[in-house]
């Protein structure tokens, strides 16, 4: 899924499609907006390469997923 842009991932996710993403080089903007159009349908959500984030970071994304994204 990393050749699909932002907006792309946005559109996968709000029709239910869940997927894994490799988020690095992705802005925490980017990845709030995947998030949040994920938990409109409760799609499943896994973004790799998240350990450079901040703690903050990762809370937005997580708050903005409703409980659908796991970090890797």
């Amino acid at each position: 899924m990393h050749n699909r842009t932002t907006d792309d991932l946005v559109r996968i996710a709000a029709a239910g499609g869940g997927f894994l993403l490799e988020a690095r080089n992705r802005t925490t903007d980017d990845l709030v907006r995947i998030a949040a159009a994920a938990s409109a349908k409760r799609s499943a959500l896994r973004l790799r390469g998240m350990n450079a984030r901040t703690t903050d970071d990762l809370v937005r994304i997580g708050a903005a997923s409703g409980g659908c994204v796991m970090f890797e």
